[in-house]
């Protein structure tokens, strides 16, 4: 097996060959580029704090300690603002020796500020399930601006496989931009892609939207439903910066249009303390395809922490870690599959619709 991110066809042949497997069967729809959807299962956990496993537990043995209560998904139900919740997800994976995988919250998740993190038994990491594992899947659920109305088989979160170290050394990304350009701005190369925030746009002045205190459930089956003013406030700027509220969180948009070569995949990677009181993207996953001959920015999820904080225009907030694939995927973001994303600007989820 060719090191690297593995494409949709090598996730088929996991599924064929029982290395994933679920209840009910995986769909086709899930797979994606370069990971599969997860899907939520017929049960919610309402846990009174966040927790791992460990190294020498299953979640199982670990649940009874933190349950308060569990809440019936069948009918569909309400995951409360403020709340932790532990689902158990349909899919259950046994992977080979030479496989691990690494979990995400999918774009739409991010961007409804939805911490959604997975968690394995003896798992010591979030998001993280080792070479090897053989077990259940579970996804831990915090709304933390609005609550959601959700239902059994709603994909929240999605896992990406990989065999080796694929990922791209500062070189390899100059000379893959070098040929095929990354991003639309001279690129920032430095333990990744430097991303940046575009806080000065060509026409108008607004620069991104901030989630309101106070609002109505958003069920996550209604697409494009929702008026982004019940939910949202717009952030406006002439001075090409803005200052962060403490614990609000912002949709705001990268200054670079991002590419992803069909031969590589890429990841947001978690934001640097140095870089200010403030965590950048929930959602990290970038598909092959992505921005492929259509210009698309990267929208960033941004929560500021303890301190208000200035952001200026073209501040680099974050890192985007390539990888090489495996194998070219048999079908890439935005061309063979529905994407809802593919050529966006600043852009609210899909529940929303298209502001006036």
């Amino acid at each position: 097996m060719s090191v690297g991110v593995l494409p949709s066809q090598t996730i088929r042949e996991m599924i064929a060959g029982g290395q994933i497997a679920a209840e009910p069967v995986v769909e086709d729809g899930q797979i994606q580029p370069a990971s599969l959807d997860l899907r939520l299962g017929d049960m919610a956990y309402r846990v009174r704090a966040s927790f791992l496993a460990g190294s020498d537990a299953s979640v199982a043995t670990r649940l009874p300690e933190f349950e308060m209560h569990r809440v019936d998904l069948s009918g569909g139900a309400v995951l409360e603002k403020g709340c932790v919740y532990l689902v158990p997800l349909a899919e259950r994976l046994a992977l080979p020796g030479s496989v691990q995988a690494v979990a995400n919250a999918k774009s739409s998740t991010g961007r409804l500020d939805l911490l959604t993190r997975t968690i394995t038994d003896f798992g010591t990491e979030f998001d993280r399930i080792p070479p090897g594992y053989a077990g259940p899947l579970y996804a831990e659920i915090c709304p933390r601006s609005f609550s959601v109305l959700v239902r059994p088989g709603m994909r929240l979160n999605q896992i990406r496989f990989r065999t080796g170290e694929g990922m791209l050394s500062d070189a390899d990304l100059a000379a893959l931009h070098a040929e095929t350009p990354l991003v639309s701005t001279d690129p920032v190369i430095s333990d990744g892609l430097g991303f940046s925030v575009d806080l000065a746009p060509e026409t108008g002045t607004l620069v991104g939207y901030r989630a309101k205190p106070h609002t109505g459930v958003i069920d996550l089956e209604k697409i494009g439903h929702y008026d982004p003013r019940e939910f949202w406030e717009e952030v406006h700027s002439d001075a090409a910066r803005i200052i962060l509220d403490p614990g609000a969180f912002y949709i705001l948009v990268s200054r670079e249009a991002v590419t992803i070569p069909p031969d590589t995949a890429a990841e947001m990677a978690p934001y640097l303390a140095m870089v200010g009181e403030f965590r950048v993207h929930y959602a990290g996953f970038f598909d092959p395809g992505f921005g492929h001959g259509v210009p698309a920015r990267g929208v960033l999820e941004v929560r500021c922490h303890e301190a208000p904080f200035v952001l200026e225009h073209g501040q680099v907030v974050g890192r985007l870690v390539y990888e090489r694939m495996a194998a070219v995927p048999d079908q890439l973001y935005g061309r063979e599959i529905a994407s809802n994303y593919q050529g966006q600007g600043l852009k609210l989820s899909k529940h929303f619709k298209a502001p006036n």
